[in-house]
């Protein structure tokens, strides 16, 4: 799935600065998967019989564990996406994600009779505070702005490779296939590929209907944001009820765009729709479809063996599951706002920084991260680092190669408007001129 998430992310935003996002999500497997053998694990199902075990386990670190979790990944990827281009690559690397787990399951253990799924919470709740503390890129919400996206087809490929990987998302969550269990994956896929199906049905109609076209990125938030509200109940839904929930969830999804414009949430890969969105419709969905009734999954010790309280409110659960996820919700949402809030303030006000400046963030991360530079964006040269007299040389070229592009096509127009001659081509300017200046320098 993060080969997935690098290609969507790095295809929806400007090309100076896709290769940083993919650099970033190299990042994230490295680092994601090393600190949670390190301490992740503990965290999450360390002892908490301490002074501060409501809030996270401790020991079991350097664990050795038998099964192991893609899903503080996920965490980190949804706030890679909100900071795209906004976060020094190696200030990104220390902004980390808080474990809500330990704090809801300790907390609140002899309520949970509730269908938890909070990954896609925390981390979209971290990342739209993220993108709010960080303020929206140069001239995004100016009064002629645009959205630039690099490469659609890499963004939808990006998508695609998510789309097959939520599968094994879902159907490996019960960690088990002996005793019948493998049917619990059975069922969690055919919930999937509903839900989605569903969903995906809805996004088409309704960016049909609204734009007159299949816009990119509305299908491409709209499918995610059905996958997303699958996930805390795929094993309980019935397949009529799995359909309805993407499709709704679809179309929460879409309802939100025009209020991220209106509040000017600079959000480049949808994290707010899909993920806050998605997911709070995710969680309320099972307190209103799932019937927890004895499902023949094998031994008595793996079938589902509930009191109707638990069951959803169509099913005679009444107000108990509805309010028990809301309030779940609630306590997700505030405990992830704070922690993050909390370690963005600290990096902000730390000689390490967070924020890129205007002067940087024009350039592009390619180009001050990784030595990336060219007029063609789309070929790259690795160039040596970069000193104060060839940087401004590079500035110089483009702002030159600009200009002589506006002109030729200002007299192209003129000559076409008065359709006295045939227009001459203008002189091509050679693409790869930055890389032939730099390296006469």
């Amino acid at each position: 799935m993060t080969a997935g998430f690098g290609l969507l992310e790095s295809g929806r935003v400007s090309s100076k600065d896709e290769v940083n996002c993919m650099v970033k999500n190299v990042f994230d497997v490295i680092f994601g998967g090393l600190a949670y053998w390190m301490f992740g694990y503990g965290l999450t199902f360390g002892d908490s019989k301490h002074q501060l075990g409501k809030f996270f386990g401790f020991g079991d670190f350097f664990f050795d564990p038998e099964r192991v979790s893609e899903d503080d990944s996920t965490d980190e990827w949804l706030v890679i996406g909100s900071g795209i281009k906004k976060v020094f690559f190696v200030k990104w690397a220390l902004l980390t994600q808080q474990d809500a787990v330990q704090f809801v399951t300790h907390s609140y253990e002899k309520y949970i009779k509730v269908v938890i799924f909070e990954v896609h919470l925390v981390g979209g709740i971290s990342g739209l505070v993220a993108t709010l503390y960080l303020k929206p890129r140069r001239n995004r919400f100016a009064k002629n702005g645009i959205r630039t996206v690099s490469d659609p087809t890499k963004a939808i490929l990006g998508f695609l490779m998510i789309w097959w990987g939520w599968l094994a998302f879902n159907t490996s969550s019960n960690y088990a296939v002996t005793h019948g269990q493998w049917t619990e994956g059975m069922r969690s896929a055919v919930g999937t590929i509903l839900a989605s199906a569903g969903g995906g049905v809805v996004t088409v109609v309704i960016t049909r209907v609204a734009t007159k076209k299949i816009q990119m990125d509305m299908l491409i938030d709209g499918m995610l944001a059905s996958l997303v509200a699958s996930t805390g109940g795929c094993l309980y839904f019935t397949p009529w009820q799995a359909t309805l929930v993407g499709a709704i969830g679809s179309s929460l999804a879409l309802a939100a765009y025009p209020l991220t414009e209106w509040l000017k949430i600079d959000d480049p890969v949808g994290v707010f729709p899909v993920h806050v969105v998605g997911s709070i419709w995710g969680m309320i969905a099972p307190a209103i479809f799932v019937y927890r009734r004895p499902m023949n999954f094998g031994p008595p010790e793996c079938n589902f063996q509930t009191s109707d309280e638990a069951n959803g409110l169509l099913y005679g659960g009444g107000l108990y599951l509805l309010f028990l996820q809301s309030f779940v919700i609630f306590v997700i949402a505030t405990y992830s706002a704070i922690c993050s809030f909390i370690i963005l303030f600290t990096m902000h006000h730390s000689p390490i920084g967070l924020r890129v400046d205007k002067y940087q963030e024009e350039l592009g991360a390619d180009l001050i991260e990784h030595g990336l530079a060219g007029v063609n964006v789309m070929t790259y040269t690795l160039e040596k680092k970069l000193d104060t007299k060839t940087l401004s040389a590079v500035l110089m070229i483009i702002v030159r190669w600009r200009a002589k592009a506006k002109l030729g096509a200002k007299r192209r127009k003129q000559v076409h408007d008065s359709g006295l001659v045939t227009p001459k081509p203008t002189e091509n300017v050679e693409m790869n001129v930055i890389h032939r200046r730099h390296q006469s320098n």
